[in-house]
């Protein structure tokens, strides 16, 4: 594979890495090289684990009653409180299946969310993630422990989409659940009604939570592009057929589509939660750009 700095990021190049670990891997190196950044780990009261002591590691640290019982150097390690705890929300429903060309929304979305997992671990925050449909599939707590990774790839790669989607429901149900502070990000087509979503929203930031959503839609879903009778079907509701000429309604469609994710827009930024509109040709950098500003 060719490794010029246009191929880092483009989705059809990635979609060719079966390896989802590889592919986040792949995308966060490739933006993040040039770039010197370090952070110092915190402490705080919160002890996490322990591990085996290697060269380089400060000595203040080891568990000096660890060494008496276990005759061996171990380092306690800490969660620290300040650090970023990050929730990651994957919509697995069956819209999320739809593809225009070389990658569904979900294979975009899903490399989307292992990226950023990737890159918040890398500087030493806690990731955690959560797949659902009408219902949570997997649920991952956030953690900032070094092998994490595998757990959160795991929990993205367990099942394709399928289901229906009510992200308003689930967005209610997952902040009910999360007790401590930290950031949202939630990765969706947001193929719903739109004010049960931005009331889950809303929850979070009640909370204190800081919120970040990703919008992610095929190109086709925005331009309508396609020519002659075509048969529409929904990928939620099998039944659900409609044959209709693109070129009659493509200037209607349009507009509700963008009149729809104009009021997205708009509701998220009166609620101080930030919005991203994603296509899914949108090399993968750009969506990784909107975190990494925010995060500045």
């Amino acid at each position: 594979m060719a490794t010029n700095d246009k191929n880092y990021f483009d989705p059809k190049v990635l979609a060719g890495i079966a390896n989802l670990g590889l592919r986040a891997r792949w995308v966060v190196e490739g933006l993040m090289s040039g770039v010197h950044k370090s952070r110092a780990k915190g402490f705080s009261v919160e002890f996490e684990e322990h591990r085996e002591y290697s060269p380089g590691d400060e000595i203040r640290r080891i568990d000096w009653k660890a060494l008496g019982k276990f005759d061996r150097y171990y380092i306690k390690e800490y969660e620290d409180e300040t650090n970023l705890r990050a929730y990651l929300l994957l919509d697995a429903s069956a819209s999320m299946n739809y593809a225009s060309d070389g990658i569904t929304k979900f294979d975009y979305g899903c490399t989307l969310t292992a990226s950023l997992a990737y890159l918040i671990l890398k500087q030493q925050d806690a990731a955690g993630v959560v797949t659902f449909s009408d219902k949570v599939e997997a649920f991952v707590p956030p953690r900032a422990k070094r092998d994490y990774l595998l757990q959160i790839l795991h929990a993205l790669e367990h099942r394709g989409p399928a289901g229906e989607t009510n992200v308003g429901n689930i967005l209610e149900n997952i902040a009910g659940q999360i007790r401590r502070r930290g950031l949202i990000v939630l990765v969706s087509d947001l193929l719903d009604e739109p004010e049960p979503i931005l009331k889950g929203l809303r929850q979070f930031r009640f909370k204190g939570n800081d919120v970040i959503v990703f919008h992610l839609l095929d190109p086709a879903e925005l331009e309508l592009p396609f020519d002659g009778n075509i048969l529409f079907e929904d990928l939620e509701a099998a039944n659900l057929q409609v044959i209709a000429d693109p070129r009659a309604i493509r200037t209607t469609y349009k507009a509700v589509v963008q009149e729809f994710i104009a009021d997205m827009r708009k509701q998220c930024h009166a609620d101080s939660i930030d919005y991203q509109l994603i296509s899914t040709a949108t090399p993968l950098d750009q969506a990784l750009a909107s975190y990494l500003s925010w995060r500045g």
